[in-house]
């Protein structure tokens, strides 16, 4: 039987602004549509940000995803995956409301505080439709993106009673030195959904022995007790998938991750991500994993136990 990859879809994110691209889903029936898209090409897994509608600003607010998720679920039977990163800026408790709130399947869980340099994009976007899109990039110069471990362990025990599990996003190898912490001390649970991201500045680099040295890191500290994805940044998205699904990994794309569909080419939407790494993995002889094998191979809850 072919190995069956996870493809996850990030469909908008607080990374780019509005400016950067028309294809940026904003509004939440831009996210929904976006979201019921790429399920229909091919993702199993959705991973949910919400903006404002009127400025693109990335909003935490339990009510900014409550207008989209009840769509999402009626029109797919993907997980939905919800952020608890929001924003770098943000704090943990503003974080985790919409999985309080909701109860998802699966919730992102960043594993160590770092710097988060978004500040080279100024250098390729100019003009911007609002003042907070240029601040926000360039305040990304002073940034330190706050994941403490009691932040973290904030975020596992507040969410412990809701059933949900972690994409346990690892922007560096000490991430993954931190989730192998919190296994010791039994705070999480195998299967382990590792999402190792690779191009972020101050991150850990996008260079194929950098993807190597990470699922080495991982095979040791965690043996069979995780599922192994990646998330390339950039133009680094469709090497670094290619590279880890032909490694036996899963992979996730996006339009938060990358804008990009192939050299100086926006991206048309979410779906056209998900096709292309869909021909890339079918092209290795593998299988992409549908929503109920994904939940199978992460031994999730069900999509009749969320809260929406």
């Amino acid at each position: 039987m072919a190995q069956k990859v996870i493809i996850t879809c990030a469909v908008t994110g607080a990374i780019h602004t509005p400016s950067m691209s028309p294809h940026l889903p904003v509004t939440a029936d831009e996210i929904a549509a976006a979201a019921i898209g790429a399920a229909e090409a091919g993702a199993a897994i959705i991973h949910l940000h919400a903006r404002d509608p009127q400025t693109g600003r990335p909003d935490q607010s339990p009510e900014a995803f409550g207008a989209f998720l009840p769509r999402i679920k009626q029109s797919t039977d993907a997980v939905v995956n919800l952020t608890s990163g929001g924003a770098p800026h943000m704090q943990i408790r503003e974080r985790i409301q919409p999985s309080l709130t909701f109860r998802p399947e699966v919730a992102s869980l960043n594993m160590g505080s770092m710097n988060f340099g978004l500040y080279p994009m100024l250098e390729r976007f100019k003009e911007f439709k609002h003042p907070w899109e240029r601040e926000h990039l360039e305040n990304s110069r002073d940034l330190i993106f706050r994941n403490t471990f009691q932040d973290i362990e904030y975020a596992l025990r507040e969410l412990a009673d809701a059933g949900t599990r972690f994409e346990f996003e690892c922007y560096d190898t000490s991430h993954l030195y931190n989730l192998a912490h919190f296994l010791d001390r039994g705070l999480v649970k195998p299967p382990l959904f590792v999402q190792t991201v690779f191009g972020i500045l101050g991150g850990i680099g996008p260079h194929p022995e950098d993807v190597m040295h990470m699922k080495r890191t991982a095979d040791r500290l965690f043996g069979n007790a995780y599922r192994w994805s990646v998330l390339g940044a950039g133009r680094n998205q469709m090497p670094i998938a290619a590279m880890a699904a032909a490694m036996g990994g899963n992979v996730r794309v996006g339009l938060e991750d990358s804008l990009w569909i192939g050299p100086g080419k926006l991206a048309s939407s979410n779906a056209e991500q998900v096709r292309k790494v869909r021909q890339i993995i079918e092209g290795l002889g593998l299988a992409i994993a549908s929503p109920a094998e994904a939940r199978d191979m992460l031994a999730l809850k069900g999509g009749d136990k969320v809260a929406f």
